[in-house]
């Protein structure tokens, strides 16, 4: 008798079946077994999830609960999050790899997301407007902008459907959330959470499934009036085409090549163990990483041992195990990814320090890497492989640290260590990244915005600005004149 878990779809309050009966197995990465299934959404799922959440817009249930009220259910949310955040953990260490020790805290972390937003949801003001017209009175208003397609994937998966649930909520709208279909569990769970917290139903569905049945039917809906995506470029390009169909409001969340800038006065411990963090970190699975790590020619040396030294006594191995520092990585797919890259960058020139292949055990474990290049066009530093893999580069003076920094397509995270608070101020600021952390790496607040330039996507989340991205402005004209309104041939 198969005794693996399933997980089914939460559409408009209901737990079902694909409507084609369509499955998936999820595979342990710790194991390479296949440990759960999940039912897949088709495109008569997506109908149905899309449909609830437009009825939703105008059924008395949410549409006229008042804001106040929808904070408190955001605030039970939170509450529920906590209180089943290690089992969150366990299920979600167990589908993506990451260890529990992360998954466990994060998932316990984003319960004050939903309390921030919680927190502004009756503090979404309109405006009395000064108008230059002395018999009229105008005012703002800020209205829920719709149905909210909401896309995350797998690598941080509550994290990333905080900062988008949390401030559609928060601004009445309603939610299809769309879990990646590798390692879905964890989403699927949630569901569960939603449904206990209170919400109406059908204000908030959460389905997965592949492209073709599930996301392209989804992202070009017409019923649907925002998107808010966090995944690769590549996706995002169809995303973006999609939504053509729709005209929907879209944001993106994508990848980076971060630079970590370490200069000659650094705290040569605090930059270690920060390009560690932005390198090792979640085994490198991060959208943030900083995989490319600028460090000033004359401590180079100093600050590759110290890294060499951390990791030599680090702990690989069961992501379930409180003792494990990495973990496998999510698919085997990555392991083939970074091999090739590094056989590319040691073809150019470049030296690998330590690691540099998988390890021979069950799963998918790669070895922590370090590569040292001489070339600021070797493979490895242009290449996000999604992977423990991190490369030094040496550079001689702040300019040609920031030109090289600079020289990438994508602008996600950045960082700089220095004990200069001047060169702290100028060098932040001249680099083209949303994020810039200074002697810290891979901190993260409800309160502070997140996002990336260019490649790495438009829009931000978290913050106070990104709950006005989920509404629209109404202005309201009312004539204050006894008078009959004048010649209607003419615009006032």
């Amino acid at each position: 008798m198969d005794s693996k878990p399933h997980y089914q779809l939460f559409i408009d309050g209901a737990w079902t079946e694909g409507c084609e009966g369509q499955t998936m197995a999820s595979q342990n990465p710790a194991t390479g077994q296949d440990w759960a299934t999940f039912a897949c959404a088709s495109e008569a799922d997506v109908e149905r999830a899309v449909g609830a959440a437009r009825r939703m817009l105008n059924d008395p249930t949410w549409r006229d609960m008042t804001q106040t009220q929808r904070g408190k259910l955001l605030y039970r949310l939170a509450d529920l999050i906590e209180e089943n955040a290690a089992e969150l953990g366990r299920i979600e260490t167990t589908d993506s790899g990451k260890l529990l020790a992360e998954t466990a805290s994060q998932t316990a972390y984003v319960g004050d997301y939903y309390r921030y937003y919680a927190g502004l949801a009756d503090k979404i003001e309109g405006a009395v407007l000064p108008i230059d017209k002395p018999d009229m009175h105008v005012f703002t208003r800020r209205e829920p902008i719709g149905v909210v397609v909401a896309i995350v994937p797998w690598n941080a998966q509550m994290f990333l459907t905080a900062t988008k649930l949390g401030p559609a909520l928060a601004a009445g709208c309603t939610v299809v959330l769309k879990a990646s279909e590798i390692a879905p569990a964890p989403m699927l769970a949630f569901a569960q959470l939603i449904e206990k917290a209170g919400f109406p139903a059908g204000v908030v569905s959460v389905i997965t499934g592949d492209a073709e049945n599930c996301a392209i039917p989804l992202t070009r809906h017409a019923d649907v009036d925002r998107i808010a995506f966090t995944g690769g470029p590549e996706t995002a390009r169809h995303v973006v085409r999609n939504s053509a169909e729709n005209f929907a409001v879209t944001t993106l969340e994508l990848g980076g090549k971060s630079p970590i800038l370490v200069f000659e006065d650094a705290d040569l411990e605090s930059a270690a163990n920060g390009l560690i963090a932005g390198n090792f970190g979640a085994s490198g699975q991060s959208c943030v990483a900083g995989t490319r790590g600028l460090v000033h020619r004359s401590v180079l040396d100093a600050v590759a041992s110290k890294i060499e030294e951390k990791m030599r006594g680090v702990v690989i191995g069961d992501p379930l195990d409180a003792r494990t520092q990495i973990g496998p990585l999510c698919t085997a797919a990555q392991i083939s990814k970074i091999e090739d890259t590094l056989a590319a960058a040691c073809a150019d020139g470049a030296t690998i320090r330590f690691g540099g292949s998988a390890l021979d055990r069950s799963g998918n474990y790669m070895a922590p890497t370090l590569v040292e290049c001489s070339d600021a066009n070797t493979e490895t530093l242009k290449v996000e492989m999604f992977g423990p893999v991190m490369s030094l580069l040496p550079f001689d003076t702040e300019e040609e640290a920031i030109a090289i920094a600079n020289s990438t397509p994508f602008g996600l995270g950045s960082g700089v260590f220095t004990q200069n608070v001047a060169r702290a101020h100028r060098v932040s600021a001249r680099l083209k990244a949303g994020i810039c952390w200074v002697n810290t790496y891979r901190a993260i607040s409800p309160i502070a915005p997140f996002g990336g330039y260019d490649q790495s996507g438009y829009g931000r989340e978290a913050g106070l600005e990104a709950i006005q991205d989920y509404t629209r402005s109404k202005t309201t004209w009312i004539s204050t004149s006894d008078s009959p309104m004048a010649n209607p041939f003419v615009m006032r």
